[in-house]
């Protein structure tokens, strides 16, 4: 299978984030990367790419550009402003019911005031390199889909930062650019046909949902924690089916606590059938491994052995596949977790 990787994601190096009012350590970190890269590189079966640099229209296709300019500027403006925090972070959110019954302001100033205009949470810092990194991962993402359309079965992309959390104009949950998003517009867009968005990260993938909400060309699926409990925790209920052209192109699939292997593939196979009646186009996975047992921001019970299954499932869809890297911080077992179920999606020697 090929692999598209990039190191630039070194570059976004978070220090902390909140949790329960607190101060902690980012759970998203470069070692999650680079222990999948180390992983795939010992099993002897992967071939690794460079992304190629595809620019920023595919981004703008589906983010505000607006938002594309500010995180390109973020740190820059930050530094001119005389910060010295080492990350941006926002620390006041203009919720709808602060301007309640008064005129909003054209535009916020202060780099304080900016980031909480497009950060929905505090989980995601900006540091020097968040652009840089960001931009590579949609890179990484869209030379996958290239390899797919140019012939391969399946494409992996390692991508660092996640995106799936990231909307048309917002990001947060670790992700600035929706990396998933980017690249099924990208595919729709070249195939004139449908393309069907799998999400298996344990967390709602509220961006990707959000972005294809009223279309009825890209169908979002997805299996995660229950948000009555899980974060992000304003999506992801199962009478979330879409709006206007899109009615019925979005399936949500919540997960109980505990919820283990044989449980979560009934599950998948009913998201399965989902993707499977859309249509023949070609499917993009957002491959959280965040389900693991031992995850520290999760609650469900998925082993190592469970994820070759699912990727046997996928790939038993028979459709040319974009495999892009979502979540997943248990970092001791995350590499052979990815492994294993890529090597389900596509068997040594097949």
């Amino acid at each position: 299978m090929r692999v598209v990787y990039s190191a630039e994601h070194l570059r976004h190096v978070p220090g902390h984030e909140y949790e329960d009012g607190k101060a902690i350590a980012n759970y998203e970190v470069p070692e999650r990367a680079e222990a999948i890269r180390r992983a795939l590189e010992a099993d002897g079966g992967f071939a690794f790419d460079a992304p190629t640099e595809h620019g920023a229209d595919q981004i703008s296709a589906i983010h505000d550009a607006k938002m594309l300019d500010y995180l390109e500027a973020a740190w820059r403006e930050w530094v001119t402003a005389g910060e010295t925090a080492p990350e941006i972070m926002p620390d006041t959110f203009p919720l709808p019911a602060y301007h309640e019954g008064m005129d909003r302001p054209t535009a916020p100033g202060h780099p304080r005031a900016q980031v909480a205009t497009w950060v929905f949470d505090a989980s995601s810092p900006i540091v020097e390199g968040t652009y840089a990194a960001a931009r590579s991962a949609v890179d990484v993402a869209l030379t996958a889909a290239d390899l797919v359309l140019g012939g391969e079965r399946f494409a992996y992309g390692l991508c660092r930062p996640p995106g799936h959390h990231a909307a048309r104009a917002m990001m947060g949950g670790y992700c600035y650019f929706n990396n998933a998003a980017i690249a099924a517009e990208d595919l729709a867009r070249r195939t004139g046909g449908r393309v069907a968005i799998l999400d298996v990260d344990y967390h709602h993938g509220n961006g990707t949902q959000q972005i294809f909400y009223a279309r009825g060309d890209v169908l979002y699926v997805s299996l995660h924690g229950d948000p009555a409990r899980a974060y992000p925790y304003f999506s992801g209920y199962a009478e979330e089916t879409g709006a206007g052209p899109g009615t019925g192109a979005t399936r949500n699939f919540p997960l109980p606590v505990g919820c283990g292997g044989e449980e979560y593939v009934a599950n998948l196979d009913r998201a399965l059938e989902a993707v499977d009646a859309f249509g023949e186009g070609p499917v993009v996975i957002s491959l959280g491994i965040d389900t693991y047992r031992l995850d520290p921001i999760c609650d469900l019970a998925l082993t190592t052995e469970d994820y070759a299954e699912v990727g046997r499932r996928v790939g038993a869809l028979g459709r040319p596949t974009v495999v892009l890297q979502e979540g997943g911080y248990f970092v001791p077992d995350l590499g052979e977790n990815v492994r294993s179920w890529l090597r389900g999606l596509e068997p040594r020697g097949a």
